[in-house]
């Protein structure tokens, strides 16, 4: 019973990882082509209030019930596939990190651009950009995490 509560814990952050990624890529991407600062500003606020709330939660829980879960099927955490997934872990970790700095200065240009009723300026722009070319090794760890943790193939 507690491998089977385990899993399904780690399997619900590990969706919860993907999905909230995924979403907020998606809205961020979507908004910033309106290059309006208001939709921006405001669509910006709720992406950092999304990944504060649901990515920093999953991604504490996921090392946790990760650790537990190897724990209780016997796999060693040094070796094989779940080495390759905590490597990676640490890979979205590097990634996510200067990315929600990211969003939350982008928020914050966008909010000061709609206040002073001004175009969004160039440092918003370079930093979405930089936002946006980061999120695909990240986004391409979780997928081979995943990936890891479904196949557990023998490396």
């Amino acid at each position: 019973m507690i491998y089977e509560t385990l899993r399904f814990l780690h399997v619900l952050g590990a969706t919860v990882l993907l999905g909230t990624g995924a979403g907020i890529a998606f809205f961020m991407v979507i908004s910033h082509q309106s290059r309006d600062p208001r939709l921006i500003a405001h669509v910006g606020g709720i992406v950092v209030l999304a990944d504060t709330v649901f990515t920093a939660s999953a991604a504490i829980a996921q090392p946790l019930t990760g650790y537990l879960l190897a724990r209780a099927a016997g796999w060693p955490l040094l070796s094989g596939w779940v080495a390759w997934s905590l490597a990676l872990y640490a890979i979205v970790g590097i990634f996510w990190l200067p990315v929600l700095w990211m969003q939350i200065q982008m928020r914050n240009l966008a909010i000061e651009a709609r206040d002073r009723g001004a175009a969004l300026p160039a440092r918003y722009h370079r930093l979405y950009h930089l936002w946006f070319t980061c999120g695909f090794p990240a986004f391409a760890a979780v997928l081979a995490i995943l990936w890891l943790m479904l196949t557990r193939p023998a490396l």
